[in-house]
């Protein structure tokens, strides 16, 4: 037995040396990274007890070795950058539109909807869903979102003058019905509240799994069920059938809408791209939205149900995960920053006034220092903090020629930190978004949507897809935008009714690698109402 073992052993490390020694090998080995073991390369380094310590590893990695690094996952290797000119190069090459392996560990969930498709299928779909985000839909949504954001504010209320709350979860109950309303058309009181629950927690379930898989290649899917993963391999199966029971039911409740009124709507969305109609569901007259842009292109043969459910799971996890980590960490920055929390709760205040508490187009372009805060917000902690992608060609970087069929792990987190293109770039300066700063840094060192063409859905770099910009591709905006009006929507409400006072701080705060940048633990804020008697009286 041991003979037969010592030949495989002596065999692995014989096609790891060969792996190495061609082009491709002497390629990756020519640029820095941590000295390989045989066959293992660096993924020992990787294979460790907890997604906060591959979190550190990797940024540890990336730091000592900057601006790229090479690491070895046993015949693979992995190239990690962070410098805004090697990301130009990749994010813009049309050669490196297909994403990397971790994204192929999320097809069992998200099969081959937007986010992880490639080719043709990614070409068509995006051109029938970029049509969602027109400019006259966004504005059509807005009252939803205002209606949620009052919602939020007035469950704060109802907690008392003074509550703490765990703000992550709470934030993210309404983001979701933010986006269940405006692009699936469906109301979540309408459905059940254990099945809306069950969905937030196999989010959560499938990252862990997902990211814990990341630096264990060796886990193969049929490897999941043997004995010692059997538990995760459940909780990993229970997770798939809760998001995608949840969806299910989503187009399901819209698909019969549309088969009681006879499809009549999808016909007339076809001459009348603006068409509001009177939603049975909402209880509101509305906007057509993305759902039934993918119904429409399912009666012109462009798309089936399973592609219908597939880009719908897309934008459930992607449209509301996303917001909600933005908003608790805008919120916990002004809770530690009272003076930048003052300054915006004037502005906020100045235009609220004016409208008698209503955020329509007009005020959320007048929101301009709040919207440098939120940016601010998104560049030292980009939801979205890593993106992977694959090269089908050799592709020549500023500082390495990367070898074909490689991954690329591209850190936007440390790269809107680099000190060479922010001045104090751990510092919290709404100002690095004024229009001066915003023009004479270079365009890719803030990247907290992607660029390029695999970018959020739009054409705009999101330095310049700001509310109040006039530019002339304003009617050609994006999800990008989408959640900009959305995270000023809830986060000017926030201001002009309460003081945030900080509990949770943010240096005590650990993250670990996840699909969406999170906080290890609870991140808890303090809401005190402002008394607003006193305020009106005294802007009287």
């Amino acid at each position: 037995m041991w003979q037969f073992v010592f030949i495989i052993c002596i065999l692995s490390i014989i096609f790891n040396l060969w792996v190495r020694l061609k082009r491709s090998g002497k390629l990756a080995n020519a640029i820095p990274g941590p000295a390989p073991y045989p066959f293992f390369g660096n993924m020992l380094s990787f294979n460790i007890s907890s997604n906060q310590k591959l979190w550190n590893v990797m940024r540890e990695i990336s730091r000592n070795y900057y601006p790229i690094t090479r690491v070895w996952m046993t015949t693979q290797a992995l190239f990690s950058i962070r410098h805004p000119a090697d990301l130009e190069i990749l994010l813009t090459n049309r050669s490196t539109i297909t994403k990397g392996f971790v994204y192929e560990l999320l097809k069992p969930w998200l099969r081959t909807g937007i986010l992880t498709s490639t080719g043709k299928k990614w070409h068509e779909r995006r051109k029938i869903l970029t049509q969602a985000f027109h400019f006259n839909i966004l504005k059509k949504h807005m009252n939803i979102m205002s209606e949620q954001a009052i919602n939020l504010v007035e469950y704060l209320k109802k907690q008392g003058n003074e509550s703490i709350q765990n703000f992550l979860p709470l934030a993210s109950n309404f983001t979701l019905n933010v986006i269940c309303e405006t692009s699936m058309g469906v109301d979540l009181n309408k459905l059940d509240i254990e099945d809306v629950e069950k969905y937030r927690k196999a989010i959560y379930d499938i990252g862990r799994i997902v990211v814990w898989r990341m630096p264990r290649p060796f886990i193969t899917d049929w490897m999941l069920k043997m004995v010692p993963f059997l538990q995760m391999n459940r909780d990993y199966n229970r997770a798939l059938t809760h998001v995608h029971q949840f969806t299910d039911k989503v187009v399901q409740e819209r698909r019969e809408y549309h088969k009681k009124t006879n499809y009549k709507y999808l016909e007339d969305l076809t001459d009348d791209p603006d068409l509001t109609v009177d939603d049975v569901y909402t209880g509101r007259r509305r906007k057509l939205a993305l759902i039934d842009l993918l119904f429409l292109a399912e009666k012109n043969g462009l798309i089936d149900n399973a592609g219908i459910i597939e880009e719908v799971d897309n934008f459930m996890f992607a449209g509301h995960d996303t917001s909600a980590t933005t908003m608790t960490f805008a919120s916990m920055l002004f809770a530690e920053h009272p003076d930048v929390q003052s300054k915006a709760r004037a502005e906020v205040t100045k235009v609220l006034d004016k409208s008698n508490g209503n955020i329509g187009v007009q005020e959320l372009k007048e929101l301009q220092y709040l919207e440098q805060c939120i940016k601010e917000t998104l560049r030292l902690y980009p939801p979205v903090s890593t993106i992977f992608r694959h090269t089908s060609s050799e592709l020549q970087l500023k500082h390495a020629l990367i070898p074909r069929k490689s991954h690329v792990i591209c850190h936007l987190y440390d790269c809107h930190r680099d000190p060479h293109f922010w001045d104090n770039p751990d510092k919290y300066d709404p100002d690095n978004f004024s229009l001066e700063n915003t023009q004479k840094r270079h365009p890719y060192a803030y990247l907290p949507f992607s660029a390029g063409p695999r970018n959020c859905l739009g054409n705009e770099s999101f330095d310049h897809c700001s509310f109040h910009t006039n530019n002339t591709n304003e009617m050609n905006v994006s999800g990008q935008k989408f959640a900009m009006i959305e995270m000023k929507t809830f986060m000017a409400q926030i201001l002009y009714n309460f003081h945030i006072e900080p509990v949770d701080l943010l240096k005590d705060v650990s993250f670990q690698a996840d699909i969406v940048l999170r906080p290890m633990k609870a991140a808890h804020i303090k809401f005190v109402l402002i008394d607003q008697e006193k305020h009106l009286k005294k802007n009287l």
